[in-house]
């Protein structure tokens, strides 16, 4: 596999951590932004990077037990986890939605963006395809774009406030059912 075609398939599977990480990062606090952006893009990148080793590792024997629910599973954790944003925007329950991104959320979401990265572990132990560098670039790639979405959502949120963390919300429960809807209607 040369190297443009890993390129973008890093840059198809970073697509959904950025756009978590711009919707998320509208509930960051101003004072800890920095801190925050960077622990969702560290577990993002890694679990973009892990999930491929992990695919690859298990092989295709193991895409038919989570092919057929993959996309469940990615659809409830985001539209849980967007209806809890909406509804600590419209409550103003602000000790919540100000406070720091805790390791269990974080591992919520970066499962929740990384499913189809096991996919593609998969595809690459089925051609027989070295894992190490495509997951090294996907990592990579999503780390770069998941800092920078955090940051633009957590500027978003400083300038918007609640309206922008319930419309980070929303952005989540839609990645949520675009992916049910493009398994389902695939």
């Amino acid at each position: 596999m040369d190297l443009l075609t890993v390129l973008l398939i890093a840059v198809g599977l970073s697509m959904d951590a950025c756009a978590v990480a711009i919707g998320r990062g509208t509930a960051l606090q101003p004072s800890k932004r920095w801190r925050d952006v960077l622990m969702m893009a560290l577990f993002f990148g890694l679990f973009q990077a892990l999930m491929p080793v992990i695919g690859w590792l298990l092989g295709s024997a193991f895409a038919g037990l989570i092919g057929g629910v993959d996309h469940w599973i990615a659809f409830l954790l985001l539209a849980g986890i967007g209806g809890k944003m909406i509804h600590e925007a419209v409550s103003g329950a602000e000790d919540e939605a100000d406070a720091p991104l805790s390791i269990r959320l974080l591992l919520v979401l970066a499962v929740a963006t990384s499913i189809d990265a096991l996919a593609v572990g998969i595809g690459l132990a089925i051609l027989a395809t070295p894992v190490l560098m495509p997951a090294v670039l996907i990592g990579g790639v999503t780390f770069l774009l998941s800092f920078a979405g955090g940051l633009l959502g957590s500027r978003l949120g400083e300038r918007f406030g609640r309206r922008m963390e319930a419309l980070g919300g929303l952005v989540l429960i839609g990645i949520g059912v675009r992916i049910l809807v493009s398994h389902l209607s695939g």
